[in-house]
Parts: structure tokens; C-alpha cells; sequence
């Protein structure tokens, strides 16, 4: 489906009405698992997805599918607690529609998380990934469709979708807690279905070192709204193929939930310094 500019403007005044003046600066979105942040919230005000027009419905496990307003380390954020994925059933628009939302409400930096298989065999899962650059060969796009010019150009550039400035303050962070932070490229799969051990094997060829089904859909939308962006990925098994066993999203909702301690602290710290 496509959104007009009006569903965007209806959207940001219903949650308008129930924050006040409430300005988030930053939208974070949380990943399989990670969702424990939006728990950490100073002063926090709840709105499930099902009560905000032209949003969809989460259905994941891990994600509990509600926008949490309040403070975190000093700053005022919105935290996406569970995001929608494309295999849901939504629209890549939509998926995005959300990023676009909280824009208009003043959020001019995303910081986004997601758990994911580790391509890279000279790294094992339990690390995190600071996302340098992404690849995302589905053919859909979020911004597929009429451009909406409120939001920004019809062929936005893409050379830097994660900010290096972002990215120093993350490498900053990770020193300072003592924790070794991985950096590489995340590779979108649209899911839901895990990836074949050869297409594991392509995506290492073409330089990816993660694979997920998430976070470049919200990415792309973002940085056309110029809006700042820092991504993380919490690698909880290692891709398909690597290892002689099966992969099911146990597995992974269990290292989300062993990594998040140091995950969240990571995160916390990074916030302070926006």
C-alpha cells in the first residue's frame, strides 16, 4: 500500500496527543530479544502499535509491539520495543512507516539493534557488531513508490548510511567498558526463513559479515529523512552452514537474552554521549 503525507501527519498527532510536548530525540529500535531497554526508561509512557493509526501489528516472538516514551541516560527517546519485519506480512513501507512518524514528532537520530547470525568465521556468536554498511539485494524498497518530498529527494544518496560520526562515539563507548566491538557489514534477508548454507556462502564473497532480516528497510527511510543513524547487531548463532546443526529462533532469543547485560550497557553509554 502507499501512504500519503496526511496518514504520516494523522499518525504523529495521535501520539502527539497522548505525549504532550514531549520531544524524542532519538528513536531506538530494538532488536529479537533486546527489548529489555525499553524497561530501563525513566518516566515511561506506553502506546501499543494497535492503538496508533496506520501502524502494524508485531507478531514476533521477542517483540512486544509497543512505542516507549520517556528518558534514558539524560536524553528523551522513543524505543520501538519489537519492530515489524517485512516476512509479517507488512509492506517494506510500512515497516518503515513508523521511522517516518517519530521524525515528524523531532527525532533526528536513530540508533537501531538486531540480532543476527554471524557470517564472519574469525568471530563466534555473543559478540556485537557495530554496522559500518549494509547489503540488501531484495528488490522491494521502503521508499518504492511516489516520493513524498516532505521527507526528502527521490534518489537519496547512500554512500553513508551509517554515520561515522555515530560510529566514533560507539567505538568510544565499547573502550570504555572493556568490550571487544566487532565492525562490519550486515546483510538484509527478507526472511522468514533462515538463509541456505549457500547463500551464507555468497553473502561471504560479496563482504558481509552478518545476516538478518531487519534493519536496512528502517535505515534506508531514516537517512532520507536526514536523519542521523548508529546500528548495532547482537550475533546470536553463527549463520547457517558454519556449524554442523540446525538454526530455530530459540537459540537465538537465548544468546539475545545472555548478551543483553553488556548489549544494553553498550547502548546506554552511546545514548549518554549523543
Amino acid at each position: 500500500m502507499e501512504f500519503t503525507y496526511d496518514d504520516y501527519l494523522e499518525s504523529a498527532a495521535a501520539l502527539r496527543s497522548r505525549i504532550g510536548d514531549f520531544i524524542p530525540q532519538v528513536l531506538l529500535i530494538l532488536g529479537t530479544g533486546l527489548g529489555a531497554l525499553g524497561d530501563q526508561v525513566d518516566d515511561p509512557l506506553v502506546v501499543p502499535y494497535a492503538e496508533i493509526p496506520h501502524f502494524c501489528r508485531s507478531t514476533t516472538p521477542g517483540h512486544a509491539g509497543q512505542l516507549v516514551f520517556g528518558v534514558l541516560e539524560g536524553k528523551p527517546v522513543a524505543i520501538m520495543q519489537g519492530r515489524v519485519h517485512y516476512y509479517e506480512g507488512c509492506s517494506l513501507e510500512q515497516v518503515g512507516y513508523a521511522v517516518r512518524v517519530l521524525h515528524l514528532l523531532g527525532a533526528t537520530q536513530l540508533l537501531v539493534t538486531n540480532a543476527a547470525g554471524c557470517i564472519n568465521t574469525d568471530w563466534q556468536a555473543g559478540d556485537v557488531m557495530l554496522i559500518t554498511d549494509h547489503i540488501k539485494l531484495a528488490l522491494d524498497s521502503p521508499l518504492r513508490g511516489p516520493n513524498l518530498p516532505q521527507f526528502g529527494t527521490r534518489f537519496p544518496d547512500s554512500t553513508t548510511l551509517y554515520t561515522p560520526r555515530l560510529q566514533s562515539i560507539a567505538r568510544s563507548a565499547a573502550q570504555a567498558l572493556g568490550l571487544t566491538l566487532r565492525e562490519g557489514v550486515y546483510m538484509y534477508f527478507p526472511g522468514p526463513q533462515y538463509e541456505t548454507p549457500a547463500e551464507i556462502r555468497a553473502a561471504r564473497i560479496l563482504g558481509a559479515d552478518a545476516a538478518g532480516m531487519s534493519t536496512a528497510p528502517e535505515v534506508l527511510v531514516a537517512r532520507h529523512c536526514g536523519m542521523e543513524v548508529l546500528g548495532f547487531s547482537m550475533l546470536c548463532n553463527m549463520a547457517a552452514g558454519i556449524l554442523p546443526q540446525p538454526l530455530d529462533e530459540w537459540e537465538v532469543l537465548r544468546a539475545a537474552d545472555e548478551g543483553k547485560a553488556h548489549f544494553t550497557a553498550l547502548v546506554r553509554r552511546c545514548l549518554a554521549q549523543l
